[in-house]
């Protein structure tokens, strides 16, 4: 099939990664859509796929960031459409993999047609968060664009700034502009949700983050604080990783931090499902469900 392109998504500790051993033997190549994976030195909090796996089944844009470099939205689509393509060229199959749900949306449905960034704004509002904070400029989006403020992350400045930048420019929120038109048509699309009950995803999200200390957690950000980490880093500003910043100014103890990383995830796992159930022509499966799913993909 001419431009075949796999989508499989799904919230964190759902199981896709597991997923992708039965697709050894398929010709498949994954783009993994994943934010915090980027970065080369984020290993156990971001759930990196093991050595092996990385044997397996070639993967692309995985740790090519150092965790201090900015990341967006925009570059991640222009960098995917190139794996995908070379992936095709090579007459293999793309799979995009992961769990970042605006970066798929983005790469599926394209970008809203709000104003292009203004410098001179964008200065203006690094101003407002150099003298309020981050806490001053989402109070600050609540009263001007709050469906926007609703559905974003408080720890998502980047989108919060930018929703503030579009108000600045156009003086109309950013939930006033279409952010969805059609799905994309250049591509066969074959596209694979994962869930899980509620209570058997928490579970695992509460297990993973045990599996994560276990493997070193505190001692992989103890080791990246060495190396400069700062939290202010796009790579520290993780789930998983901020985390031990706010401990320091909180006084957490070890068992408080890893609490707030658990419940942070399963949050950030609620969010994510409400965005990719948003989409169109998904099919939903259960992760054990490998034999369907297989069938769905390649029949």
């Amino acid at each position: 099939m001419k431009n075949r392109l796999l989508c499989l998504f799904g919230p964190t500790a759902v199981g896709k990664t597991d997923l992708l051993h039965s697709l050894c033997d398929k010709g498949v190549e994954v783009v993994s859509v994943d934010s915090i994976q980027i970065y080369r030195e984020l290993e156990i909090g971001s759930a990196k796929p093991s050595i092996e796996m990385l044997e397996l089944i070639p993967h692309h844009l995985i740790n090519i960031l150092h965790f201090s470099q900015p990341f967006n939205v925009a570059d991640f689509v222009r960098l995917a459409q190139e794996a995908v393509q070379d992936i095709l060229r090579r007459g293999k199959i793309p799979l995009l993999c992961g769990g970042t749900a605006f970066y798929f949306f983005h790469f599926l449905y394209g970008f809203p047609e709000a104003p292009p960034s203004d410098p001179e704004v964008r200065q203006r509002i690094e101003h407002m968060k150099a003298e309020k904070g981050g806490e001053g400029l989402r109070e600050i989006l609540s009263q001007v664009d709050p469906e926007t403020h609703s559905r974003l992350a408080p720890a998502d400045l980047y989108r919060i700034q930018r929703a503030l930048e579009v108000y600045y420019t156009s003086g109309r929120p950013l939930s006033s502009f279409s952010r969805k038109g059609p799905l994309r048509t250049d591509f066969n699309l074959s596209i694979i949700g994962l869930e899980r009950p509620r209570e058997e995803l928490y579970r695992r999200i509460d297990q993973r983050v045990l599996d994560m200390m276990d493997r070193g957690l505190e001692a992989e950000v103890q080791a990246l604080r060495r190396d400069g980490a700062v939290e202010i880093h796009p790579g520290m500003k993780a789930i998983g990783y901020r985390e031990w910043f706010e401990a320091e100014k909180a006084g957490w103890k070890v068992s408080e931090t890893v609490a707030r990383i658990q419940q942070y995830s399963r949050n950030y796992a609620k969010r994510q499902l409400t965005f990719f159930r948003s989409l169109e022509g998904v099919i939903w499966h259960h992760p054990q469900n490998q034999e369907a799913i297989i069938k769905d993909w390649f029949g």
